[in-house]
């Protein structure tokens, strides 16, 4: 997809307080108690996250660098796949605290997450994801430094994938707000190898 298209197929869900597109970049601003999360253990239900989404194409890989500055506990910007409030997928870096933020991803399958992180060091900032679809099965990549990805995880999907999108998002789960920045986006025939 040619750089000066890779935002026209996009809207918003849930748009958030402030965004633009800035030499290829979307800047974004999150909204406080915003978030994604379905019942497991905690029990509430969030759907209110601020995603930048498209209608998810057949087999693809679509990769972003995001660059973020958590101004409260549990903040995050990534990657989403979004079928409707009970199926979906994302993946971020989530601040937690001066001692340690969180790599992580939540499948969303029938209206119950789950959560599976790594540690990290708080001061990460920056980070590359890539999704990687076949069929209804999916790869899930991070890294640090754009080269070198790195399985998260391979999940499947079990509710039909007709509507589902894929694409950007960011929230702050708490009573703060951050800028988020995503860039290098690219979307191209799935690079998940046999």
């Amino acid at each position: 997809m040619p750089e000066n298209d890779v935002h026209s197929a996009f809207t918003w869900f849930n748009p958030p307080p402030h965004a633009e597109i800035v030499d290829g970049a979307l800047e974004m601003r999150t909204a406080p108690e915003t978030d994604l999360w379905m019942r497991t253990h905690y029990g509430f239900m969030r759907d209110n996250a601020h995603g930048y989404l498209r209608p998810m194409p057949e087999d693809f890989s679509l990769s972003v660098k995001t660059e973020f500055r958590p101004g409260g506990r549990y903040d995050q910007c990534g990657l989403l796949l979004y079928v409707d409030g009970d199926n979906w997928v994302k993946a971020s870096v989530e601040y937690e605290n001066p001692e340690y933020s969180r790599l992580g991803s939540v499948v969303t399958n029938f209206g119950y997450s789950d959560w599976a992180t790594v540690d990290l060091s708080p001061n990460v900032n920056i980070m590359h994801y890539r999704l990687s679809r076949k069929g209804s099965d999916f790869l899930l990549e991070s890294s640090s430094d754009g080269d070198c990805f790195k399985q998260m995880r391979v999940f499947h999907m079990h509710a039909p994938l007709s509507a589902a999108k894929v694409g950007l998002y960011a929230c702050s789960p708490g009573n703060a707000s951050f800028a988020a920045r995503f860039m290098e986006m690219q979307l191209k025939p799935s690079l998940w190898k046999e």
